[in-house]
């Protein structure tokens, strides 16, 4: 009798210790099928690679090769989950410092060769005399023709202390200079310019994320309200890209009381779910706010502007932004390679997320398309105000940008504004400070015929349907039939084109003077020229100088 309750023990023991090892058990089994799933693929992209660079016709890049494979794979995925080669761990590093080792200054592509757009001021490209539209021929006596513009980039990078020599050709110069430089530290600040825009209103354009973002935006505050009666503030976030997620913390943090929620990460990984607070004393929960927002702005920016607008904590103006709420780690491969993985979503104090519904959803400008009302979900402010998810904030107050017309974007496209604050520049020692700076009749006739002798032109749309209409029309043979009125068509579009840069002379000369400011005074100059008749300004001018317009914006409408 005992020895058969003490089997029946062992019995229900074992039977206890199979249903608590049960889980763990499917737990082993589904980590062994997928183990040997991940282990049977690699085997047969092993054996296929293999056996492509050994049997291949032609002789195979094995590195290119497996770099195609890798992107193959990435891009079934999100856009943002990328492979990073040891050829560009620099630029990782200046995404989350704002700092890389190299020469300082702006690089474009123009035709077949890479030319500098822009020395950063005190750093080895301006100190080495090199000016925009410089043209880089070879790099350490190695031509750069047909490379891109990524490949120049990483050969201009490198070591500080680290010396190189670039062959450049100059506009006015005969023939081809020679300068040496020695790379150094480059730092770009977050803040490139901050200022007062009337007597009470104070104005930070913030450009990056990078580390002490949110220290630097303080200390330009303290710095503005010190010296001025601080009245209301412009937080100017239009074309910031994002960066570090707790500098987007940090910032909010500056305008909201310490231990509010700004944003949670959710991830399928348990750790990668986390709750983002502000941790201090803010510097300021009452000034009248304005953040100015546009289809460039994304990520730890959307982050800022849509706690602010969650909170009811100022007004967002602009344009929509960008719409893209995941996360990032970066992670470490072998051979000093990286992979960049989203691991999350985000989601702000509403609950929404800012991510786009669909990657595919975007303009050419790289913003969030139109999304049907039937997909979006409404959340609400702290006040109350109704707010969407779906793709990026809307701002409060939307500001219609018109699209500049066909002769200034060729007029840019083709380098002519470029060229002519180029040569002004090398004919003007110096011009008036950045705000006082206007073209004259005289400067913009001497643009007017610096173009005609260019031999300047281009295809209005106007045109391109005009001479789609005469294909069809021969192929339908109507065309001998109306030829009269096709050729008295085109001759009244070659007038008015001739029209075009007086049409449209306001808009080209923004452009014109901006591009000749920023050649005495870069992008602090740039920036601050553009201020004066700047929409997305002009409106948020207007909201923060009627204080019953503000409050209204920010009320819940009944």
């Amino acid at each position: 009798m005992y020895s058969m309750k003490k089997k029946a023990k062992r019995i229900i023991a074992a039977g206890a210790l199979i249903i608590l090892l049960l889980p763990a058990m499917i737990v082993l089994s589904s980590y062994g099928s997928r183990n040997f799933e991940i282990t049977r693929n690699l085997d047969i992209f092993t054996t296929l690679f293999r056996e492509l660079v050994v049997n291949y016709v032609e002789d195979v890049n094995a590195s290119e090769m497996m770099k195609s494979g890798i992107d193959g794979m990435l891009n079934t995925l999100d856009p943002y989950t990328t492979f990073i080669p040891e050829s560009e761990i620099e630029d990782v590093r200046f995404m989350t410092t704002g700092q890389y080792g190299g020469i300082g200054a702006a690089i474009q592509r123009r035709g077949e060769y890479v030319m500098i757009a822009e020395p950063h001021p005190g750093f080895p490209a301006q100190k080495a005399g090199l000016l925009p539209g410089d043209i880089i021929l070879e790099i350490n006596g190695q031509s750069v023709k047909g490379r891109h513009e990524d490949q120049v980039r990483n050969l201009l990078m490198g070591q500080p202390g680290t010396t190189l020599t670039l062959l450049i050709e100059r506009y006015g110069e005969d023939s081809p200079l020679m300068k040496s430089l020695t790379r150094e530290v480059v730092k770009i600040d977050n803040i490139p310019y901050s200022g007062m825009l009337n007597e009470h209103t104070a104005y930070i354009r913030l450009t990056g994320f990078t580390q002490h973002a949110g220290r630097e935006v303080r200390e330009a505050f303290k710095q503005l309200s010190s010296e001025y009666q601080v009245q209301n503030l412009i937080l100017d976030l239009r074309g910031n890209g994002g960066g570090l997620m707790h500098e987007a913390v940090n910032i909010a943090n500056l305008f909201l009381d310490k231990g509010q929620l700004i944003v949670n990460t959710r991830g399928r990984i348990e750790d990668r779910s986390t709750t983002h607070r502000t941790l201090n004393e803010p510097m300021d929960t009452e000034i009248p706010l304005v953040i100015l927002i546009d289809p460039g702005t994304a990520s730890a920016s959307e982050i800022v502007a849509g706690a602010i607008q969650d909170y009811d904590r100022g007004v967002i103006v602009g344009q929509r932004s960008f719409g893209k709420g995941l996360v990032q780690n970066v992670v470490p491969l072998s051979y000093n390679t990286q992979l960049k993985v989203t691991v999350a979503q985000y989601y702000i104090p509403s609950g929404r997320s800012l991510q786009a519904i669909n990657y595919a959803q975007r303009r050419e400008d790289g913003s969030v398309a139109m999304i049907p009302d039937s997909l979006k979900v409404a959340h609400t402010t702290r006040g109350g105000r109704t707010v969407y998810d779906g793709g990026g904030i809307d701002p409060d107050i939307v500001v219609d940008i018109s699209d500049f017309g066909m002769v200034t974007r060729a007029l840019i496209r083709d380098y002519m504004i470029f060229d002519f604050a180029t040569r002004y520049s090398r004919q003007h020692e110096q011009i008036p400070s950045p705000d006082e700076f206007r073209l004259t009749d005289q400067i913009y006739e001497d643009f007017v015929h610096f173009v005609a002798e260019r031999d300047f032109n281009y295809i209005t749309e106007s045109e391109r349907l005009l001479n789609e209409l005469r294909r069809v029309s021969r192929s339908e043979s109507y065309y001998e039939a109306i030829k009269p009125e096709f050729d008295q068509l085109a001759e009244n579009f070659r007038k008015e084109k001739e029209q075009d840069l007086y049409t449209f002379r306001n808009e080209i000369e923004r452009f014109l003077r901006e591009e000749i400011v920023a050649r005495y005074h870069s992008q602090r100059g740039r920036i601050i020229s553009s201020l004066s008749d700047d929409p997305d300004i002009r409106h948020a001018l207007q909201v923060l100088s009627d204080e019953q317009m503000y409050r209204s914006i920010l009320a819940l409408k009944e």
